[in-house]
C-alpha cells in the first residue's frame, strides 16, 4: 500500500499525483450538511459540489488517460441510496449533489467502455452509527433564515436522525460497504455490477434504480449503442 496525500478540490494536489499503473479509482471523498435549503448560500452550495462532484472529475482527468491508453480499468463510485430513495427534508444539498455524481458516474460508464474500462456505484443507504457523516455536517450560514425554519420545523433534525436510528436494523455495519467495494474490486472484468445497494433500512432506492436503470438499458438498444453497457476486454 503506497497512501499519497490528497485534496480533490485543489488542481494542483490532483495533478501532482503519481500512480503509474493504477487499476482502480474509488471515489469515495464527500462531505454533508444539513439544515434548509434555503438557509445554505450559493457559496456552501458551490463547496459541497467542489467536493462531492468536481472533485471526482479532477481524480478523473489526472487517472483516467493512463486507464485508457492500457485499455483497462475499474472506476467505483460511493453514491447514496437518497438520489432515489425516500428522501426526509434538511438534507437538500448533499442529496442534490449525490444525484448530480450518479448521473455522472452513469455518463462515465458509458463514455469509458469502449475503452475497456468499466464502472460501478456503490449505493450506501443511511448509515447512523459507525460513521461520522451526519455528526460533522455542516450547517447553514443563513442563521436567520434558518431560525425561520426552526419556528415552523422545531426540532426537524433530530426527529430525522431519530427515525432513521429506529428503521436501522440492530445489526447493520457500515463496514458491508467497504467489504462491497473489496467484492467488486475483486470481481473477474465482465463479471462485476452496475450498481450494488448497501442499504439495511430499505428506503425504496433499490426497487427505484433497478427500473431506472432497465429503462436506460433499453434505451441504449433502441438507439443502437447496446455495446456501451459491456466494456471491452
Amino acid at each position: 500500500m503506497h497512501p499519497v496525500d490528497l485534496d480533490v478540490t485543489s488542481d494542483e494536489s490532483v495533478a501532482a499525483l503519481d500512480l503509474p499503473g493504477l487499476d482502480v479509482i474509488v471515489h469515495n471523498a464527500g462531505h454533508m450538511v444539513t439544515g434548509p435549503a434555503e438557509a445554505f448560500t450559493p457559496e456552501q452550495y458551490a463547496s459541497l459540489y467542489d467536493t462531492n462532484v468536481l472533485g471526482a472529475q479532477r481524480v478523473n482527468r489526472a487517472l483516467l488517460p493512463a486507464m485508457r491508453e492500457r485499455g483497462d480499468g475499474l472506476v467505483v463510485w460511493v453514491g447514496s441510496s437518497s438520489t432515489r430513495g425516500g428522501t426526509p427534508p434538511y438534507l437538500a444539498p448533499y442529496f442534490a449533489a449525490k444525484a448530480a455524481m450518479d448521473a455522472l458516474a452513469a455518463s462515465y460508464a458509458l463514455e469509458l467502455a469502449r475503452f475497456g474500462i468499466e464502472t460501478s456505484i456503490i449505493v450506501p443507504g443511511a448509515f447512523t452509527s459507525g460513521t461520522n457523516h451526519f455528526a460533522h455536517s455542516g450547517t447553514p450560514a443563513d442563521t436567520a433564515v434558518a431560525a425561520e425554519y426552526e419556528s415552523r420545523y422545531p426540532g426537524l433534525m433530530d426527529q430525522v436522525g431519530a427515525a432513521l436510528a429506529a428503521l436501522e436494523p440492530p445489526t447493520a455495519d457500515v463496514a458491508e460497504v467497504a467489504k462491497a467495494i473489496v467484492r467488486v474490486v475483486g470481481a473477474p472484468k465482465g463479471t462485476r455490477p452496475f450498481r450494488v445497494h448497501i442499504d439495511p433500512s430499505d428506503d425504496g432506492a433499490a426497487v427505484v434504480n433497478a427500473v431506472a436503470d432497465r429503462i436506460r438499458e433499453d434505451f441504449l438498444r433502441r438507439i443502437g449503442l447496446a455495446d456501451l453497457l459491456h466494456p471491452v476486454a
